[in-house]
């Protein structure tokens, strides 16, 4: 399996709105593409107050593809291409320009570890 990790950072003021912008239009469009390969999408955001104030809120998306070839069909050609809508730019004050991928091995599962 391959993890694909993606982050973006919004003003505090923007961060409702771009948590709802990602998993109420962005996450379930990436979905209904029906992308071969595509196992898992999470969404996660990391609360303000544990960050810098003046960086703003943390959101993460964590991926995972069956293999790069997966990646590949997601982005529409280079694997580390980020996928970012322009609704989505309008919100975040920056994000990552390229994705990190790991390979992804599981060691234990639920209730086994």
């Amino acid at each position: 399996m391959i993890l694909r990790l993606w982050s973006g950072w919004t003003e505090p003021a923007l961060a409702d709105a771009y948590e709802r912008l990602l998993t109420q239009d962005i996450a379930p469009a990436i979905l209904a593409r029906g992308v071969a390969g595509l196992r898992e999408l999470r969404v996660l955001r990391r609360s303000p107050q544990e960050l810098d104030p003046a960086e703003g809120s943390e959101f993460l998306t964590a991926m995972t593809f069956t293999d790069l070839a997966a990646v590949s069909a997601f982005t529409g050609g280079d694997p580390s291409t980020s996928v970012v809508p322009p609704a989505a730019r309008d919100l975040l004050g920056r994000f990552d320009q390229q994705s990190r991928h790991y390979l992804s091995r599981a060691v234990f599962r639920d209730g086994h570890g």
